[in-house]
């Protein structure tokens, strides 16, 4: 009888360590709470509009509308992506979903609300006459009878376009604001018409040129928006509230004198 319960006592022992291997192999460590990624969104600007949009060395996009829409997107809680975009077409990539938002400087108007919404106003422009600095020119109704260089699709292109007729040979249309100078360089225009910040860094960092901007009545004041597909309100509110915010805390007064010193819009 002795024996037989050591042999007893030494199955019950294999048994219980059995199970408590088993116990020990099946029980699962807690799992490591994991923040959820941010949302990426991919931005269309053309970047050959500088200050606002423009290529580094690296082909990498910088400026001042990536800086404030980085700024909106740290406090919106979203990530975004720029992605070099033509200008004339950039609300068909908006349309048709290749692109979620467009901040290239794009002046809000009653006829782009039309098939985009904008943010909020985030800049205040105008347009200016670029001219050499022997030119006669001295108001807007001087380019009458000049041939005048435009970007196109932009607003310059439209205020050209009602002083000298839609149609009129006389307007010569450029796929980019550096094209469009550039022409002016060479004499192929007697003057251009382009956007107040985009016309001051050219001429501050092109002296040589001999060029000089007039400002004229004629030409309202514009406000540029952040554009996102019609309809598309959930990014539209999260664009506006980061808006909001970085002009509240002082993060786009800083990014504004970053571009433009001291002056604010």
């Amino acid at each position: 009888m002795k024996n037989v319960s050591k042999m007893q006592l030494c199955i019950a022992s294999t048994v219980f360590a059995a199970v408590c291997l088993l116990t020990a192999c099946g029980k699962q460590e807690p799992k490591t709470a994991t923040a959820p990624s941010q949302t990426e969104y991919l931005v269309g600007a053309e970047a050959t509009f500088a200050p606002f949009e423009f290529q580094n060395e690296q082909k990498e996009i910088e400026g001042f509308d990536v800086d404030i829409m980085h700024a909106i997107a740290d406090k919106g809680g979203f990530k975004v992506k720029f992605v070099n975009t033509p200008f004339e077409g950039i609300f068909n990539f908006l349309a048709q979903g290749d692109r979620d938002l467009v901040a290239s400087a794009v002046t809000i108007t009653d006829e782009r609300k039309q098939t985009v919404d904008f943010s909020d106003p985030y800049f205040e422009s105008t347009q200016y006459i670029v001219v050499p600095k022997d030119s006669k020119v001295t108001k807007f109704t001087d380019l009458k009878t000049l041939t005048v260089g435009v970007q196109s699709a932009t607003t310059g292109d439209e205020a050209v376009q009602k002083l000298l007729g839609k149609s009129n040979p006389k307007i010569k249309r450029m796929d980019s604001a550096m094209m469009t100078l550039k022409e002016l360089e060479g004499g192929g225009v007697d003057a251009v018409v382009l956007d107040t910040g985009l016309v001051n860094n050219y001429i501050k960092n092109n002296s040589a040129e001999g060029f000089r901007a007039i400002t004229d009545p004629d030409f309202p004041k514009e406000y540029y928006g952040i554009a996102v597909k019609k309809g598309n309100t959930a990014l539209l509110e999260k664009v506006n509230k980061g808006l909001a915010a970085i002009k509240a805390d002082g993060t786009y007064q800083t990014i504004y004198q970053k571009y433009f010193g001291n002056a604010t819009k």
